[in-house]
């Protein structure tokens, strides 16, 4: 087995990790230290512990383990492991875990097939996946789960797995294998948060070094750098280790620089590789707000056209569709105004919680809100002049004036920050001349 899986945690107590979903007072955890399960939907990014997370459950609370593939498994299979879990609960009155992996790859009449069983309980039903569920997912399947989000493994995480791999006896390498600080740095970098690509780079650069499975004779070596470096180059690339992270990293900066040719090149690289195309679409709608925005008011909606042709054309030929966006993308004017906007708005929202909503913005449409004063003098923008009241403000009163948008002139943008620059001098202008109440508000 591969070191990965063999490393695969027994219980919950050798499970590392996940603190916010498995931490004691957590939902989960409370809910397994009761006896009790349902059905669970793991969510994360790969590499982080679904399957592992998934075994221990079951192991937890004795319940008898299956699984499927989604991507091999059909209407069939679901049904006749419902059956089994069916029958295990009249005939034994043992509860059945039933696991999918890649669980957002199965149709809507193989997710329907699910239903059943689950709503019945004759199976418990832990699906893993890497995508968006409610995007995925149908909604009578998601009612009947309870989400866990599973988030990148810090740091200090995969340090505990990588010395367990190097020092347990019966399923790592017992000691037989050492590590430099610079190397383990490296295989940190390498898993950036996923457990399995670290220690597949671990395993990778032992085997080069001649120490196999925990069964096999061998000296104690010890790794450098280089020897995790040089034995992760001699493998083609894979979408969980070093070729991932530094490909889409320029695939990311030849958009920002305004570089169609290698952006072209990065992406078409990378899908003969192997790379899972929805990825760098996504990649590419985040690009279309976070680096250009509104400097190309059209770049957000061809990116989105592009993963929308995915879906429905599908590979290869949504290649022509993927180029089309990452050449648009990398000619289109650059404005990283969203990106600031974000960073002031939300440093405000932290540091002065949540202020009150000012009383003429508050819900005025139920019985008693007038009386509570609720909308009195809210002035409707399409009654004035040019569809904008520069007298009235919309945040809380204590930030009243702050800027949080700051637009750039490049591209479409330029237009933005004219009209920008023109609704606040207005409203700046009433700001300075408006008389003032006792409590120093217009």
């Amino acid at each position: 087995m591969p070191l990965a899986a063999r490393l695969r945690p027994r219980d919950l107590d050798e499970y590392v990790g996940q603190p916010e979903a498995l931490g004691a007072g957590t939902a989960l955890r409370s809910m397994l230290d009761r006896g009790e399960l349902r059905s669970l939907l793991l969510w994360g990014p790969p590499g982080v512990g679904k399957t592992s997370l998934a075994t221990v459950i079951a192991a937890h609370v004795d319940a008898a383990w299956t699984e499927l593939s989604a991507v091999t498994a059909g209407v069939k299979d679901v049904r006749r492991l419902i059956e089994e879990g069916r029958s295990r609960a009249e005939l034994r009155d043992r509860r059945t875990v039933l696991f999918i992996d890649e669980i957002h790859r199965f149709s809507k009449s193989q997710q329907d097939a699910l239903l059943p069983g689950v709503e019945a309980g004759w199976v418990t039903l832990i699906g893993a996946t890497t995508e968006n569920p409610f995007f995925e997912l149908n909604a009578p399947l998601l009612s009947r789960c309870q989400l866990v989000r599973l988030e990148p493994l810090a740091a200090d995480d995969v340090r505990t797995l990588v010395e367990r791999a190097c020092t347990d006896p019966d399923r790592g390498y017992g000691g037989r294998v050492t590590l430099d600080d610079d190397a383990l740095e490296h295989l940190l970098h390498v898993g950036d948060g996923d457990a399995r690509a670290a220690l597949s780079a671990l395993e990778v650069a032992a085997a080069a070094a001649g120490v196999t499975d925990p069964g096999h004779e061998a000296p104690t070596v010890h790794l450098t750098r280089d020897d995790v470096a040089q034995a992760q180059q001699r493998f083609r690339y894979d979408k969980t280790a070093d070729g991932h992270y530094d490909q889409v990293s320029a695939f990311i900066k030849s958009l920002r620089g305004s570089d169609p040719d290698a952006a072209a090149y990065w992406l078409l690289r990378m899908l003969e590789s192997g790379e899972d195309p929805r990825f760098l679409a996504r990649r590419m709608v985040i690009f279309a707000s976070e680096d250009v925005g509104l400097a190309d008011r059209q770049a957000l909606p061809l990116a989105v056209a592009a993963f929308d042709a995915l879906d429905k054309v599908g590979m290869p030929e949504s290649r022509y569709a993927l180029t089309h966006a990452a050449i648009a993308l990398a000619v289109a004017p650059k404005s990283n105004s969203v990106t600031r906007t974000i960073g002031a708005a939300l440093d405000a929202v932290r540091r002065h919680g949540n202020l009150d909503v000012p009383a003429h913005l508050r819900d005025s449409h139920y019985r008693g809100a007038a009386d509570l004063g609720h909308g009195a003098g809210y002035d409707y923008p399409h009654d004035h002049p040019g569809g904008f009241v520069p007298h009235q403000h919309y945040l809380p009163d204590a930030l009243d004036g702050t800027r949080f948008y700051e637009p750039s002139r490049h591209g479409h943008e330029g237009a933005v920050a004219d009209r920008v620059e023109q609704l606040r001098g207005q409203a700046d202008q009433h700001r300075t001349t408006a008389p003032r109440g006792k409590d120093g508000q217009p």
